[in-house]
């Protein structure tokens, strides 16, 4: 499985994506985001889904940018050339796929922002090859493993937060899947980019970088738990009380 996450705050856009890879009873680790970088063109690529169409379509793509990289002027323009590629690899592949009982996956969330771009822009590419953009109602998308990290995310995140923040938040959000799911892990490849830079920026951290952190917030959340109010409580205690008093 895969934890990709990508946000898109007013200041700039933060990616985070684990790097364990889970085939049967083999453990592996490999980079799942790729950054392409030029003269007023960033974009990084985050992806999940099967390892085989991944690295194809992102082989395939990186030939587009080479011939095509001057004619994408805009994030959507080269979203579609990935789009292309992505259903490309599904007709070659899908047959095969399907005879060996696998279905063909893979999902990308692609950010930066290019030449004629308003601003920085995160999208979601689906399997079909068709894609939907981040707005500022719910600044984030996550790929792979996402039903334990989001609700940090919702509770946590506006798009008027800080990179700093944003980045924070994403750990924490990458922290409690980690710690709920073996098949998400250390290292983490973070990349930021900060509104009309046109510069990416990217860093690694290893679990012994940051495991401190995570301590420190389950000893903060335990500590919160223990402060919360009681007296919501107390209808059912008094019930229980009234059982055991017969």
């Amino acid at each position: 499985m895969t934890y990709c996450l990508g946000i898109k705050v007013a200041s700039g856009l933060v990616a985070i994506a684990d790097t364990r890879l889970t085939s049967g009873t083999e453990v592996s680790t490999n980079k799942k985001v790729s950054v392409y970088q030029s003269d007023k063109h960033s974009i990084f690529i985050m992806t999940s889904g099967l390892r085989s169409v991944r690295d194809k379509a992102i082989t395939y793509f990186k030939e587009v940018l080479e011939e095509r990289d001057t004619s994408f002027d805009k994030l959507y323009k080269a979203v579609n050339a990935l789009g292309q590629q992505v259903r490309r690899v599904a007709d070659e592949d899908r047959y095969a796929l399907n005879n060996a009982g696998l279905v063909f996956n893979l999902f990308a969330i692609v950010g930066g922002q290019l030449e004629h771009d308003s601003e920085h822009k995160l999208f979601l590419l689906y399997p079909e090859g068709n894609w939907v953009e981040v707005g500022d109602g719910s600044p984030f998308i996550i790929i792979g493993n996402s039903g334990y990290g989001k609700p940090l995310l919702y509770r946590s995140l506006k798009f008027e937060s800080s990179m700093q923040d944003a980045l924070k938040i994403g750990f924490l959000s990458f922290d409690s899947t980690r710690v709920s799911s073996n098949d998400v892990d250390y290292p983490i490849d973070v990349v930021m980019y900060e509104k009309d830079s046109f510069r990416l920026v990217e860093h690694r951290f290893e679990k012994d970088d940051l495991d401190y952190v995570g301590k420190q917030w389950s000893a903060l959340l335990s500590n919160s738990v223990q402060k919360l109010s009681l007296e919501w409580m107390d209808p059912v205690f008094g019930k229980m009380g009234q059982i055991s008093n017969v």
